[in-house]
């Protein structure tokens, strides 16, 4: 990349969107990690993983119950969209030797968040989008702990998956020069230019958590480093990285205009039995933000450790 072209890249996108929180939050490299205080005593333990240009909040609702322990990742070069809450050093945080902006750097994270951070044996991780493949990734480098973990990958970047089309057909004239460029235009634009046919139909806190997506990041660069990452994990990976998830579910939208739908349905495919694959009905890429009802429910978490 030009030196001219990472300049640009790297001015400072203020941050845009935080909502109230109370917890601890911890800073894990480039990253952040944030343990959501819960009022009744924890019986399961979820930590979600947000996908591209997304921030932890994504999973805020859909995991309000008070014995609900809610660990929420905010991957490198991201905004912690926290108010009210000062971040403090992990004092278990360890080095991560990936470059930053990478799946391989924010699986790191994950699993110092998994190793360190939960307090119940009912694990499950949640992961939208590219949050799907820092998961798949964080289980490659370290399988054994994941061994009693449940998976959820939700719209998931894939192994040998692809974007969709129309996402293809943007990008690939955009040069690095144009990033800036092209965000500041995508900002300036009303979102219904372009909203309804990325996003599906709007609700309230849909229209909330994604209108402010290019504020996201802490730079342009990480866009556009997670973009080239995501395509380069997805070529290189193979289907090998699903042997060691024991059990949870692959939740695929009827129709997404992010990730090529028939890609992820083929590659979910070739995963070992373990895995469910549950077809919803979400109208678009953002099933948790659609409707709630197509995730797992948390209870099932303490039978499965029973049984």
């Amino acid at each position: 990349m030009k030196a001219s072209h990472i300049r640009k890249l790297i001015k400072p996108i203020d941050s845009a969107y935080s909502e109230m929180f109370s917890g601890q939050v911890y800073r894990v490299g480039k990253g952040a990690v944030s343990v959501r205080n819960h009022s009744g005593a924890a019986q399961h333990t979820v930590i979600g993983v947000h996908g591209f240009l997304e921030n932890h909040c994504y999973f805020t609702q859909a995991y309000d119950g008070p014995a609900t322990e809610l660990i929420l990742l905010t991957c490198s070069n991201y905004h912690i969209p926290v108010n009210g809450v000062t971040p403090e050093k992990a004092e278990w945080e360890v080095p991560i030797k990936f470059l930053e902006g990478t799946i391989e750097y924010d699986a790191c994270i994950l699993n110092q968040t998994l190793q360190n951070l939960p307090t119940t044996q009912n694990v499950r991780v949640h992961g939208h989008s590219r949050g799907g493949a820092v998961i798949l990734e964080a289980i490659r480098q370290w399988p054994e702990l994941y061994e009693d973990v449940e998976v959820v990958l939700e719209a998931p970047v894939l192994p040998k998956g692809k974007l969709h089309a129309l996402v293809t057909t943007l990008l690939e004239p955009v040069s690095h020069g144009m990033w800036p460029w092209l965000i500041r235009l995508i900002n300036s634009a009303p979102q219904s230019a372009y909203g309804q046919t990325f996003f599906g139909k709007m609700n309230p806190r849909k229209r909330q958590l994604l209108s402010k997506m290019f504020f996201a990041t802490k730079d342009h660069l990480t866009i556009v480093r997670n973009i080239e990452n995501i395509m380069d994990w997805m070529e290189r990976t193979d289907s090998s990285v699903y042997q060691h998830v024991r059990h949870g579910t692959f939740l695929i939208p009827a129709t997404d205009r992010i990730l090529d739908r028939t890609a992820m349905l083929a590659s979910a495919r070739t995963s070992p039995t373990t895995m469910r694959i549950v077809e919803t009905e979400a109208q678009s890429h953002f099933i948790t933000l659609d409707s709630r009802e197509w995730i797992p429910g948390v209870e099932a978490l303490s039978m499965a450790a029973q049984a």
